[in-house]
């Protein structure tokens, strides 16, 4: 007749369940915390660059995700689609100063005001813009 190893002993087997000698009492641990406190006494982190100095943090940046985000766009030049919208909205408007044919006006006001109302869908409440009356363009 077989008998199955009792549970503490399979676990003992597969190191999930050690024994701390010191304090005489059994806890869990899992294969990956095994290896690196296997790894610890055997002395592989004794050596590392910066043991025992504090970790480099950029405090402004450690608990704000949405600060973070902008950073690494901002470092790598990746421009939301709202402020690249809104540069087209100012080239179109510095284009409406020189234009004197009418048509052309009306046609470069109804795009500024497509283009400002997608931007406004986007873009953060405080950075809303205005559109742009077409009487007030055709008067000055």
């Amino acid at each position: 007749m077989n008998k199955k190893p009792s549970l503490e002993k399979e676990l003992q087997q597969r190191e999930i369940l050690m024994k701390d000698e010191q304090a005489n009492a059994w806890f869990y641990e899992d294969h990956i915390t095994a290896i690196v406190n296997r790894a610890r006494k055997e002395g592989a982190f004794d050596d590392l660059e910066g043991l025992g100095k504090p970790l480099k943090l950029d405090e402004d940046l450690t608990y704000n995700p949405e600060k973070r985000l902008h950073k690494v766009m901002k470092d790598n030049n990746i421009l939301p689609s709202w402020v690249k919208l809104g540069q087209e909205i100012d080239v179109l408007k510095e284009e409406l100063k020189t234009y004197t044919v009418e048509f052309n006006i009306k046609k470069t006001v109804e795009t500024i005001n497509q283009k400002v109302f997608q931007y406004n869908l986007t873009c953060p409440p405080s950075a809303q813009r205005m559109k742009i009356n077409l009487e007030d363009v055709l008067n000055k």
